[in-house]
């Protein structure tokens, strides 16, 4: 009863102590990660970049597991001069992945450290960048573009020139490619594979932009000023241009006024003429009525008419008197 008690419980502790190294040998590898292994810190064999169920050498050996995936890395918004001194800030991101896992973890050991070397790298390459170009040059990122008729008065650059888009040699994309390259055969040598570089933000710095927003107020005042004198021109010519048109209109308005008038008096005084030279007594009728038509004008306005007593118009005042004699004799 004994003995049987004691085997199995030797049996226990053995298969115990089996699991316990069994469960210390073996691992496990997902697609997602890659694995150096480690005796007294030191790698050993190959990198494991397959996934699966893997085994090593219990209590002794370690398992050190990296990212396989794109990481990201994202840099501090720093401040920087460029080629002509104007301080900018710049936030720039990169994305990068694990090339060589023995070379990453003999060199940099984890991604903290990982980070911080590509802060120092890619920080480093995007200040000499930077430095070496123009402000333009970092913000636009077309070579040889011609700006549209609406741009030529709308666009102005920190130089002051106004309605001038002025030209690039490069431009922003051909700078982003420059801090990848220089900056990816950096990084080989810690195992990393830089992928891609890329500015976020360019901005001014606080100080240099409160200027810049005065000047871009003041090439502003400058363009609209411009468009209200070239307005004011424009209106001086349509008015000057209308009221010429106007006169034009005016002055022929009254030369056909003036010729109708003409033409209908000249055939009223036909008509005049032929009704009363029919007769002689016709003829004395009209002078009669055209001078009684002056008569009322004469006599009862306020000018004064000195007459002699030959006049034609006397005439008919004097028969009158004559006519006046006889009927009180």
């Amino acid at each position: 009863m004994n003995q049987k008690y004691v085997a199995g419980c030797l049996t226990l502790i053995v298969v115990g102590i089996g699991l316990i190294v069994l469960s210390g040998a073996a691992y496990t590898v997902n697609m997602r990660e890659q694995v150096v292994i480690t005796q007294f810190g030191e790698p050993k064999g190959d990198p494991v970049t397959e996934a699966g169920l893997k085994f090593k050498m219990p209590f002794i050996q370690k398992v050190n597991s990296f990212d396989k995936r794109i990481l990201e890395w994202d840099g501090l918004v720093e401040q920087m001069p460029t080629k002509e001194k104007t301080l900018i800030m710049v936030d720039t991101y990169a994305r990068w992945q694990i090339s060589d896992p023995l070379k990453y973890f003999q060199v940099l050991r984890d991604e903290r450290s990982a980070q911080s070397r590509l802060d120092d790298i890619l920080g480093s390459e995007t200040r000499n960048t930077i430095a070496k170009h123009e402000l333009i040059e970092v913000i636009r990122t077309t070579q040889g573009r011609v700006p549209e008729q609406s741009e030529v008065v709308v666009e102005a650059d920190t130089t002051g020139v106004v309605g001038v888009l002025p030209p690039i040699s490069r431009g922003r994309s051909a700078l982003e490619s420059d801090i990848y390259e220089t900056s990816k055969v950096k990084l080989e040598e810690y195992g990393i594979k830089l992928l891609d570089v890329r500015f976020k933000r360019v901005n001014y710095n606080q100080t240099v932009e409160r200027q810049i927003y005065q000047r871009m107020i003041s090439e502003r005042k400058q363009i609209a000023d411009r468009f209200r004198s070239e307005g004011a021109g424009e209106a001086a010519k349509i008015l000057g241009k209308m009221e010429k048109e106007l006169n034009t209109i005016e002055s022929e308005a009254y030369k056909q006024v003036q010729t109708i008038m003409g033409d209908a008096d000249a055939e009223a005084t036909e008509i005049y003429a032929t009704a009363y030279n029919q007769s002689p007594e016709a003829a004395e009728f009209y002078e009669f009525s055209k001078t009684m038509e002056l008569y009322p004008e004469m006599i009862g306005g306020k000018s004064t008419v000195v007459l002699s007593t030959d006049s034609d118009l006397f005439k008919y005042l004097k028969e009158m008197q004559i006519q006046d004699e006889k009927g009180e004799e």
